[in-house]
C-alpha cells in the first residue's frame, strides 16, 4: 500500500508567549490573523519582529499562532549562520540548552535566554491516518520524494494527535534541496 503524505514547506518562524507578545506588541495585544495553515487551530499572523543574534538580525519575522507557554523561534542552519548562532535541529517544545536570542518588536524588546532551533522534520497525522497507515506517535520513518532533485528524507517523526491533520513538514532549505512545492506527495517508506 503507497503511504502519501503532502510536503509542507516551513520559513523561519516565532511561536511567542503571551508575555512575549505583550512586551513586544503592548499590554494585552492579540494576534492578528493573517491565513490559516495546514494544521487545524493553527495560523500565520500580521504580526513581524526582528530578531537579532550576536552576528547579524533577521528583519520581519513571522509569527505563528495561537500563542504558546514558551516561546520558541525557528530558523533554518543558514539563518543560524546570519544571527551567528548554533541552532541545535529539535522537535519542537524541546529547547533545553538551546541558544537564545533579542526579539525587536513595534512596543519593546525580549531576550529569551534560549529557544532558537532548527525544527527536526516530522509528520502530523491524526489517529486515523495513523491506523490507516499502521503508524504510531513518535515512529520514525523515511519519507521518499520524486521529481528530478528528488531524494529520501530519513529521521522522520511521525506525531499523531486528533489536532493533526496529514501533512509532512520541512524547512525551506530541506525543500530547495529537494526542488519540492508546497502540497506535493511524497511516500512514506
Amino acid at each position: 500500500m503507497e503511504r502519501k503524505v503532502p510536503i509542507g514547506l516551513s520559513n523561519k518562524h516565532i511561536h511567542l508567549s503571551q508575555a512575549d507578545l505583550e512586551a513586544l506588541f503592548g499590554k494585552d495585544h492579540a494576534l492578528t490573523l493573517k491565513k490559516e495553515l495546514s494544521q487545524p487551530g493553527q495560523y500565520a499572523a500580521e504580526e513581524k519582529v526582528d530578531v537579532v543574534g550576536p552576528k547579524g538580525t533577521i528583519k520581519g519575522i513571522r509569527i505563528l499562532g495561537p500563542v504558546r507557554p514558551e516561546t520558541q523561534v525557528e530558523v533554518s542552519i543558514g539563518d543560524g549562520f546570519s544571527l551567528g548562532i548554533k541552532a541545535p535541529i529539535r522537535n519542537s517544545g524541546d529547547t533545553a540548552n538551546t541558544p537564545g536570542v533579542k526579539l525587536v518588536g513595534p512596543a519593546g524588546e525580549v531576550e529569551i535566554d534560549k529557544g532558537a532551533i532548527v525544527a527536526a522534520r516530522h509528520i502530523h497525522m491524526s489517529p486515523e491516518e495513523a491506523e490507516k497507515y499502521n503508524l504510531n506517535d513518535k515512529d520514525v520513518v523515511s519519507v521518499k520524494l520524486d521529481g528530478p532533485r528528488g531524494l529520501t528524507f530519513d529521521n522522520v517523526l511521525v506525531r499523531v494527535s486528533p489536532d493533526y491533520r496529514l501533512d509532512m513538514h520541512i524547512d525551506v532549505e530541506e525543500g530547495n534541496s529537494a526542488g519540492a512545492k508546497n502540497g506535493q506527495l511524497a511516500n512514506i517508506l
